[in-house]
């Protein structure tokens, strides 16, 4: 089963892409529907409300009238934050039910209009945003739903803005065109990335790696780091003792293939075993044919740690688990910060690594690639060790 969140401002068209993508077989769950239902006529969702907030905020019928609701929470964080109380729980609970009864190979689309107010992001093991300009999305709300513009601004002014969901974002889909253009580019979302991720993800697969080409430096990357990351130590819970970006992505202005290397701490392997199955459901498939670091210095025994791949073909990534303090842990920050801090070895390590593409970059088996730079990271170490003793650094001040 793969869980996708899907968000996105109000009037982006985050309704269309829901709608396509049950057409193509995925099963919705509604957070605005299972709102309205925990809250409806003959619940005690209702009735607590009544309780909290007094009986004027119902109809003549007795039901709940939204918009008496909405002026009584809107621009008032303390009632909002009751409403709040009483509502989301009852909403995760629905959610939770519908999502256990769902079969074992289902895309299950979680429409969640404040998934990135409410910082759940990094739970999901894909987030979908769904974007407009917000003057765009001002127009559809005062035509299409009859909203006033001041209320239309009022409401997106209320809500994230696009920095932070694109933040957020694994799949970024720009409504600025027709519908019939959202609609192609949902599905291609669907065939492409949706379900071969569902299918990876519940045979436990990681995806498999091109050739090893360079890529020119990706802002980007970055961003990537950052948002994975956070759905690592999501996954790793209280046994994480910190995600770091490592690896050439993590090095601003060097050329480096399109992977996002992590690096997860753990006090011991014993814990990395512990979350690995919290890890693959998140989308980091376990590799056990990968479970050691080649040896440095040469000569030593191979360094221990638990490597994970990706189920997401959309996103190559690298997870590497290895104990805080160990040898590996720290070689890996050692040689992030380096090049981050001494443009010649920056410089000295991409000639190494064009050499390597030049004879290994079409051939789809990395290892040979990882070959031709082993020697230059063996005479590179007493180096990088030498300009951590004159600075000072240390893993725990990076």
């Amino acid at each position: 089963m793969l869980r996708i969140g899907l968000t996105g401002g109000i009037g982006s068209g985050k309704t269309t892409v829901a709608r396509r993508l049950v057409e193509r077989g995925a099963l919705l769950v509604d957070s605005d529907v299972l709102a309205r239902e925990a809250v409806a006529l003959g619940t005690d969702g209702l009735t607590e409300i009544v309780d909290t907030f007094g009986d004027g905020v119902l109809d003549a019928d007795g039901a709940l009238d939204r918009a008496a609701l909405a002026g009584v929470v809107f621009g008032d964080a303390e009632a909002r934050g009751k409403l709040n109380a009483i509502v989301h729980p009852r909403v995760r609970r629905r959610s939770d039910e519908l999502i256990a009864a769902a079969p074992a190979d289902a895309v299950v689309v979680q429409d969640v209009p404040l998934l990135v107010e409410g910082g759940m992001a990094p739970y999901f093991p894909l987030v979908v945003v769904v974007h407009a300009d917000a003057e765009e999305r001002v127009r559809r709300l005062v035509e299409q739903r009859g909203m006033p513009e001041t209320d239309a601004r009022a409401r997106i002014a209320a809500q994230a803005g696009d920095g932070a969901r694109r933040a957020a974002a694994d799949v970024w889909l720009d409504n600025a065109g027709s519908p019939g253009d959202l609609e192609a580019t949902v599905d291609e979302l669907w065939e492409r990335r949706l379900v071969p991720f569902e299918a990876n993800l519940r045979e436990r697969r990681a995806v498999k790696g091109g050739p090893p080409r360079l890529a020119d430096p990706n802002t980007q990357w970055s961003a990537d780091g950052v948002r994975l990351a956070a759905r690592v130590a999501a996954a790793a819970g209280f046994r994480g003792r910190g995600v770091e970006h490592i690896g050439s992505t993590s090095v601003p202005d060097l050329p480096a293939k399109d992977v996002i290397d992590l690096q997860l701490g753990v006090e011991s392997l014993a814990d990395a075993d512990a979350i690995r199955d919290a890890l693959q459901d998140a989308g980091f498939p376990w590799r056990a044919d990968i479970d050691h670091d080649n040896p440095k210095p040469p000569g030593s025994a191979p360094w221990p740690k638990r490597y994970h791949g990706t189920a997401d073909p959309g996103r190559p990534v690298h997870l590497h688990v290895r104990e805080v303090g160990s040898p590996g842990w720290r070689y890996a920050l050692l040689f992030r910060d380096w090049l981050r801090a001494v443009p010649e070895a920056r410089e000295e390590y991409l000639a190494v690594k064009r050499k390597a593409e030049s004879l290994y970059g079409d051939d789809p088996d990395a290892a040979r690639y990882v070959e031709v730079k082993e020697p230059w990271f063996d005479e590179a170490l007493p180096r990088a060790d030498a300009w951590a003793a004159s600075f000072a650094w240390s893993p725990s001040l990076h």
